[in-house]
């Protein structure tokens, strides 16, 4: 039996409101000094905060005493309308319509239209599934255009006892009478770590790893970084740990092929801290198709997102629709999708990098 409790964002005050606590779950309600509305999922290893009104994006995530998301200038987050105005959360739902850095024949926004997009109703869900206990919030957004698309949205994220590692959902369904062109990518924005180690099931050899050569136009390209895309091309592997910080600045892309995947479908990626534990991801390729790498160290922003599962490359919509990356949602036609990501104590990252090894 699962239990439905809706959430009301006039309810979020200064004050933290505790809505809900069963053992170790609970789920408060608080506003940021900014204004906006709030969702604090925590167990007993720590929280997750979720924007249910705001495009659902994960603001932060913080497990055993260590935060898992990039750093920036944004304490807090900001009243947008485009992701690039309140950048410094966890992750955010990239899409769904268009996505990307928009190219030179492109007139939509940065990552589309839903990071930012008010959404209309929210509510926690208090349950049991075969994983045993849980606690997930989930929003909803219902989009409707005018000679345009019209689909409903629902991001969630679920978090249960004991576990550092959180499901994060997004479901879109195209209530329209024509089919609805899809372009999604799971924004995970982890924090940069300094000398860390990624691990991936597949070689860093350049068919597998490959480096973006496209320079999108927020970018102002050095000849020193034109010459060092050109040596990634040639030895991706130099990325695999990041202990070259000023190669981050600019950023810097890479595509991941033939990602080895589990028995149950699964691909297991992971940023192994100097500590020992690290920081993991695990999706189906069959959804996500495209697997993209941004590393970013400049004076404002350090993030390590290794691993952003996708639906296509983020060149833009005309780009992706040549190589044939976006996809179609039939009238009345559902696409569900799943990423676990979150914080791997030293036995959990162990764990994790055995397994990884076995995939490649």
């Amino acid at each position: 039996m699962t239990a439905h409790i809706p959430l009301h964002e006039a309810l979020a005050g200064t004050a933290p409101t505790e809505i809900l606590r069963q053992g170790e779950l609970s789920a408060t309600l608080f506003r940021f000094p900014t204004g906006i509305p709030a969702l604090r999922l925590a167990n007993a290893r720590g929280e997750v905060v979720v924007l249910p009104w705001m495009g659902g994006m994960v603001w932060s995530a913080r497990f055993d005493g260590v935060d898992l998301a990039m750093q920036s200038g944004f304490d807090a987050p900001q009243p947008a309308q485009s992701i690039a105005e309140t950048y410094g959360c966890f992750a955010f739902h990239s899409g769904l319509l268009r996505n990307g850095v928009p190219g030179p024949e492109d007139d939509h926004a940065a990552h589309g239209e839903f990071p930012c997009a008010p959404l209309q109703r929210a509510w926690l869900e208090l349950g049991q599934d075969k994983r045993g206990s849980f606690l997930r919030v989930i929003s909803e957004r219902h989009y409707v255009m005018g000679f345009g698309a019209h689909y409903r949205a629902f991001p969630s994220v679920t978090l249960r006892p004991g576990e550092t590692l959180f499901d994060i959902g997004l479901s879109v369904q195209n209530a329209g009478g024509k089919p609805m062109e899809l372009m999604y990518m799971c924004h995970i924005n982890f924090a940069f770590v300094a000398d860390g180690i990624i691990e991936q099931p597949a070689p860093f050899t350049p068919d597998r790893t490959q480096v973006r050569r496209a320079v999108p136009a927020h970018v102002t390209p050095s000849p020193a970084y034109l010459s060092l895309i050109e040596a990634l091309a040639q030895n991706p592997a130099r990325m695999q740990r990041l202990s070259e910080p000023a190669a981050y600045d600019p950023e810097q892309v890479f595509y991941l092929f033939g990602l080895g995947t589990d028995a149950a479908g699964d691909t297991h990626l992971m940023l192994r801290r100097p500590q020992g534990d690290g920081f993991g991801i695990a999706y189906s390729p069959q959804k996500f198709p495209q697997t993209v790498r941004w590393i970013m160290a400049d004076p404002d922003q350090q993030v390590a997102a290794f691993a952003l599962p996708s639906t296509c490359q983020p060149e833009g919509h005309a780009a992706e629709t040549r190589k044939g990356h976006v996809q179609w949602l039939a009238p009345g036609g559902r696409a569900d999708f799943t990423v676990r990501a979150g914080y791997l104590d030293r036995a959990a990252a162990q764990a994790c990098g055995t397994l990884i090894s076995s995939l490649r």
